[in-house]
């Protein structure tokens, strides 16, 4: 045991330190040429698409609702005094009957004022015995008319340039899917963009009613198109950016463009079919892909990522 002690245990421990040791200075001088060239890497690149032939449609679907037409001010075209008041506030009356009979300044005769259309009468202010001149608002009508209001995302406003005045409607549980005509788009003083259009008078709807409307703009078949992220614009012309494949910086080009589905478009002139493109304007991040987990019955946990 004692030479145990002395000599084995130290020599193997001797033995042990110096493979250590050779094994350290190997690594730190002599570095294995196959790993090295096997070093993980990565390296970031722009992705390119090529330009190709296709079919478009551009059909706007939008929500909306609908909604009765503005009231409006009735005025009195003549002047003189009221003799006879035949609605109350809050009537409802047809298109030519008689609201107020008046007596006129100049030769006494009797003159019947009626109703320009059909609605609901609100803010009386004659009464009989009164005096009334011409221009003087009478009464306020909301008329038995309605639209169909529905708000749109300013940039698609673009989208409706040229569009035809009618769109076809579709109220879920209600009657079959009907033109409304009309069609205009409108700002109001807040900035909010909307698309509007007259619902016919042999509908029957009520005001609040959600509704599908959709807007056939246009349709090209065998055209070029592209992606609508490749493009720097968009309503009419844009920029997009020619890449030659061999890494070099890519080429901006001025482009004419024609309809839109929202996600490619139609190139008119400026590219050539197998032209090959930035997918996406440089500098400008990729759309954001959004991953959901059910992580409990009900309750669900999304993330994002963004590529450039």
């Amino acid at each position: 045991m004692h030479i145990w002690k002395r000599w084995v245990f130290p020599i193997i421990g001797l033995v042990i330190a110096t493979v250590i040791a050779v094994s350290v200075a190997k690594l730190a001088f002599f570095p294995d040429e196959q790993s090295s060239a096997e070093q993980p890497w990565a390296q970031i690149s722009d992705p390119v698409v090529s330009v190709e032939r296709g079919s478009l449609v551009n059909q706007l679907a939008l929500t909306g609702t609908i909604a009765r037409d503005e009231t409006y001010p009735l005025k009195s075209a003549v002047s003189g005094t009221v003799t006879t008041v035949h609605v109350g506030n809050g009537a409802v009356v047809s298109a030519g009957q008689v609201l107020f009979t008046v007596r006129l300044d100049t030769n006494r005769r009797l003159v019947d004022i009626v109703a320009p259309e059909a609605g609901s009468l609100s803010e009386l202010a004659l009464v009989a015995g009164q005096s009334t001149t011409v221009g003087e608002e009478i009464a306020s009508l909301s008329p038995q008319r309605f639209h169909v209001l529905s708000t749109v995302e300013p940039v698609q406003l673009y989208r409706l340039i040229d569009a035809p005045t009618e769109a076809t409607v579709t109220i879920t549980g209600g009657p079959a899917p009907f033109a409304c005509t009309g069609l205009t788009t409108q700002v109001a003083d807040d900035g909010t963009t909307s698309v509007r259009c007259s619902v016919p008078g042999d509908q029957v709807v009520f005001p609040g009613l959600p509704v599908q409307l959709v807007v056939d703009v246009g349709a090209v078949d065998d055209v070029l198109v592209i992606p609508t992220t490749a493009v720097k614009g968009g309503a009419g012309s844009g920029l997009v950016w020619l890449d030659s494949g061999d890494g070099s910086e890519p080429v901006e080009r001025e482009v004419t463009l024609g309809i839109s589905d929202g996600s490619m478009v139609e190139v008119i002139d400026g590219l050539a079919q197998g032209d090959l493109i930035r997918q996406f304007v440089p500098g400008v991040a990729a759309p954001v892909e959004e991953i959901c987990y059910e992580i409990a019955p009900g309750e669900q946990y999304c993330e994002t990522g963004v590529s450039w």
